[in-house]
C-alpha cells in the first residue's frame, strides 16, 4: 500500500443561519485534481450534504470526509481572503469579512501538530491536526483569517435568516469550524488519500 501526500490551498468559509442551516465553503485554488469548489451543508435536522461540481471532485472529497448525500452540478464559488460568494444547487450565499489577521510564515507539520494545535483548540475551538473519518491524516495550516461581519443567504429562493454562531457540530470530519463565522486562508496537507 502506497501513502500519497497531497496539498490543497485556498480558503474555508464557515457560517450558520438562524433557520438552522450550516455551511462550510471550500474555495480551493489548487489541489491534486486542479481547481476545486465544494460546499458542505448541514441542515437543521443534521443531514450532511456535499455540494460539488462533478464526480472527480466528489470522489476526492469523499475519500476524506463523510456525508449522507452528495449532489453534483454547476457550482460557482468566487472570493478571496475577505469575501466569499456561492451560487449553485439552489444555494446563494454572500459573505463579507472584516479585518484580516495574517499568519505570514510557513511552518513544518510537526509545529502544526504539537504547538499550533493546542493554541487553536483553546483560542478558536478548532483542531489543526487529526485523522479524518476515513483514516486520512490532515494538517490544517492557516495563512490568515477574518471574522465574517455580514452574511446573506437563500436556499431555493427562501431567505436563510440572520447569521448566527455555529453552535452544533457538523459531523463531517475530525474538526469543526470556529463557532464564530469566518473566512480562513489555509494550506491542508493530506497523508494517506488514495492509499
Amino acid at each position: 500500500m502506497t501513502t500519497t501526500l497531497a496539498v490543497v490551498r485556498g480558503t474555508i468559509s464557515s457560517v450558520a443561519f438562524e433557520c438552522g442551516d450550516r455551511f462550510v465553503v471550500g474555495n480551493w485554488a489548487s489541489s491534486p485534481i486542479g481547481r476545486l469548489a465544494d460546499v458542505m451543508w448541514v441542515d437543521a435536522d443534521g443531514r450532511r450534504t456535499l455540494l460539488t461540481t462533478d464526480e472527480c471532485a466528489a470522489e476526492f472529497i469523499q475519500a476524506i470526509y463523510r456525508f449522507d448525500d452528495v449532489r453534483l452540478g454547476p457550482l460557482e464559488i468566487d472570493g478571496d481572503t475577505r469575501r466569499t460568494e456561492v451560487l449553485g444547487h439552489g444555494v446563494a450565499i454572500t459573505l463579507h469579512g472584516g479585518r484580516r489577521r495574517p499568519v505570514p510564515f510557513p511552518r513544518p507539520r510537526w509545529l502544526t501538530r504539537w504547538v499550533e494545535a493546542p493554541i487553536a483548540r483553546r483560542l478558536m475551538g478548532v483542531e489543526t491536526h487529526g485523522l479524518s473519518p476515513t483514516g486520512v491524516r490532515e494538517w490544517y495550516q492557516t495563512t490568515g483569517w477574518c471574522w465574517i461581519e455580514r452574511a446573506i443567504g437563500t436556499r431555493d429562493g427562501n431567505d436563510l435568516g440572520a447569521m448566527c454562531p455555529i453552535e452544533r457540530p457538523l459531523g463531517v470530519g475530525f474538526s469543526d469550524p470556529p463557532a464564530r463565522p469566518s473566512i480562513v486562508g489555509v494550506r491542508v496537507t493530506i497523508d494517506g488519500i488514495g492509499s
